[in-house]
């Protein structure tokens, strides 16, 4: 169904103002493989120019979208989740060759999408205003009524990552378009395809023309003009840290969303059930190769337990499965470039040169690291504060909880953390005083339920996600206040 937003050389368009379009600068983005460097595909690399044409169509579109009926705006995220859902096999395909997920993760995230697009019209059409009277407050009578409803932004820039390029692009254009906005997507430059045949998916759907606009080209050449455009009135951002800080600080006076990176730790207490722990810590922090800012990126367990817990953590990372996703189901895939490959390696060699324990792994061929376990990882170590995005877990030995919580607290990121007790009067004690978005307990920390909060503090983020938060987050308060004449 895709095959019109391409050519058979299979250089895909942008969409603008409801039509596929190519740019005017006759610059294409090669877009090559994870898994094996092979060409995907070639991405307009819009012009400054072309950014500004799609932006202010988007406002000009969003005068009649803000008008459209709730039950209108539904109907068209119904049909874009059926869409996608029918299309779940294809999608998935683009998924492992442009960002190297695994088939059984790569279907996940399209069905999980689909889910989500749904959910996201159901709680749109349950979003209601109040009314509020004035003699509750001292001194007023009641010869006032304030009428509360919600009213849209205006254009939403959507700005989604690499690895998750359909989840985290849908759980920011479902949110703004039910509440009225319009959306420009900007999706990573790894990544971009995905992003089309999205909005391909919500323009089959009937999106009008205008309401939704893609953009693509490399962020260092058109990312700070996106950003700090006139006719941007909100920024909906997942991505690095450093990125997400550039943006705050070139931006003023606009409203953002922002869902960045973290070093979400798993504490381990004496009395944890330790098969548990190490069954949800292997699968919080090698799942695609650790490329997720909720994976488990270090844990911390108290000494009496802890041989026990590295052993059980060792056997399962033994049993992961390694290679090629376009050929066989598996575990560990390789990381989106050498760039990041080379980063993860550098926080191995440095955990190593400083006495850390190699349990399992440390190796790496190409972009592709071997799952990676290091034990007696000590505060000194990048490896203790850094996010690798990488499957590299360190162990941190702790004597008690409050020292758990002392190195937590310490980072600059608070995104999520894991605890593992069966005491929860501990579960509570370490959750309430953990400076973080969300604890887990007794699980691995994952982003969703899609409808549950998500937040970060700190470095991880600013604002609340999750879809009534999201639509919250995009739309602003108004008051009408009726004056009665008695």
């Amino acid at each position: 169904m895709f095959k019109e937003i391409h050519n058979e050389k299979m250089e895909f368009k942008t969409l603008l103002d409801g039509q596929w379009i190519n740019s005017e600068t006759n610059n294409l983005i090669e877009i090559k493989s994870p898994v094996d460097g092979s060409l995907i595909g070639k991405v307009q690399a819009m012009s400054k120019e072309e950014v500004d044409k799609s932006i202010s169509n988007a406002k000009e579109a969003q005068k009649k979208w803000r008008d459209t009926p709730v039950h209108e705006r539904a109907r068209i995220l119904y049909n874009a989740a059926q869409i996608l859902e029918d299309n779940a096999e294809e999608v998935a395909d683009i998924l492992i060759r442009e960002v190297a997920k695994d088939r059984k993760s790569a279907m996940s995230e399209t069905l999980r999408t689909a889910d989500l697009i749904r959910f996201t019209a159901d709680v749109a059409k349950s979003v209601q205003g109040e009314s509020i009277p004035s003699d509750s407050f001292p001194g007023f009578n009641s010869n006032k009524i304030s009428i509360v409803k919600r009213e849209p932004l205006g254009v939403v820039l959507a700005i989604s990552p690499f690895n998750y390029p359909i989840n985290l692009a849908a759980s920011k254009i479902g949110p703004a378009l039910m509440g009225g906005n319009t959306v420009v997507l900007k999706p990573a430059t790894q990544g971009s395809i995905s992003g089309l045949y999205l909005a391909r998916v919500f323009e089959k759907a009937g999106v009008p023309k205008g309401v939704l606009n893609t953009i693509t080209g490399r962020g260092s050449e058109i990312g700070d003009y996106c950003v700090t455009h006139k006719n941007v009135d909100f920024i909906n951002f997942t991505g690095s840290t450093q990125i997400g800080q550039r943006i705050s600080g070139l931006t003023t006076m606009k409203p953002v969303l922002m869902e960045l990176g973290g070093k979400d730790a798993a504490i381990v207490l004496s009395d944890a059930d330790l098969d548990l722990a190490a069954k949800n810590i292997v699968a919080g922090a090698y799942s695609y190769s650790g490329q997720r800012c909720t994976a488990i990126k270090r844990v911390l367990v108290t000494n009496d337990v802890a041989d026990e817990l590295v052993a059980k953590i060792k056997a399962l990372v033994e049993k992961l499965t390694i290679g090629n996703p376009l050929k066989e189901q598996v575990d560990i895939v390789p990381l989106i470039d050498n760039k990041s490959a080379d980063f993860v390696e550098g926080l191995m060699r440095d955990a190593e040169e400083k006495g850390a324990t190699l349990v399992i792994g440390g190796r790496r061929d190409g972009n592709l690291v071997y799952p990676t376990l290091y034990d007696n990882v000590t505060t000194d170590m990048k490896l203790a504060w850094e996010e690798p995005f990488g499957p590299v877990l360190p162990v941190i030995r702790i004597k008690d909880k409050d020292e758990a919580l002392k190195i937590a607290n310490e980072s600059e990121y608070g995104l999520q953390s894991s605890v593992f007790t069966s005491n929860m009067n501990d579960a509570f004690y370490i959750a309430e005083k953990l400076e973080v978005g969300t604890v887990q307990v007794n699980n691995k920390t994952e982003r969703g339920p899609d409808h549950f909060p998500f937040l970060g503090v700190k470095a991880s983020g600013m604002g609340t996600q999750g879809i009534k938060y999201s639509i919250e987050s995009m739309t602003r308060p108004k008051a009408i206040v009726l004056n009665i004449q008695r």
